[in-house]
């Protein structure tokens, strides 16, 4: 099962990341700034992926 979620959040976060790139580039944003979006994006994606970790763990017990 850790495996599986594992390939399946590595998709998530490389989806996430192809569709912030292109709002970057979009939106003309300087490299600092795009730095700052591409972290935050980064993190709440991460969060809310180790959440649904935790409870699909807490489903199958």
């Amino acid at each position: 099962m850790f495996i599986l979620f594992l390939i399946y959040a590595m998709i998530i976060l490389f989806i996430f990341n192809a569709l912030t790139h292109k709002f970057c580039v979009k939106m003309e944003l300087e490299t600092l700034k795009q730095n700052k979006v591409f972290r935050v994006i980064n993190v709440m994606v991460v969060i809310l992926l180790v959440c649904s970790y935790v409870r699909v763990l807490n489903a199958m017990i």
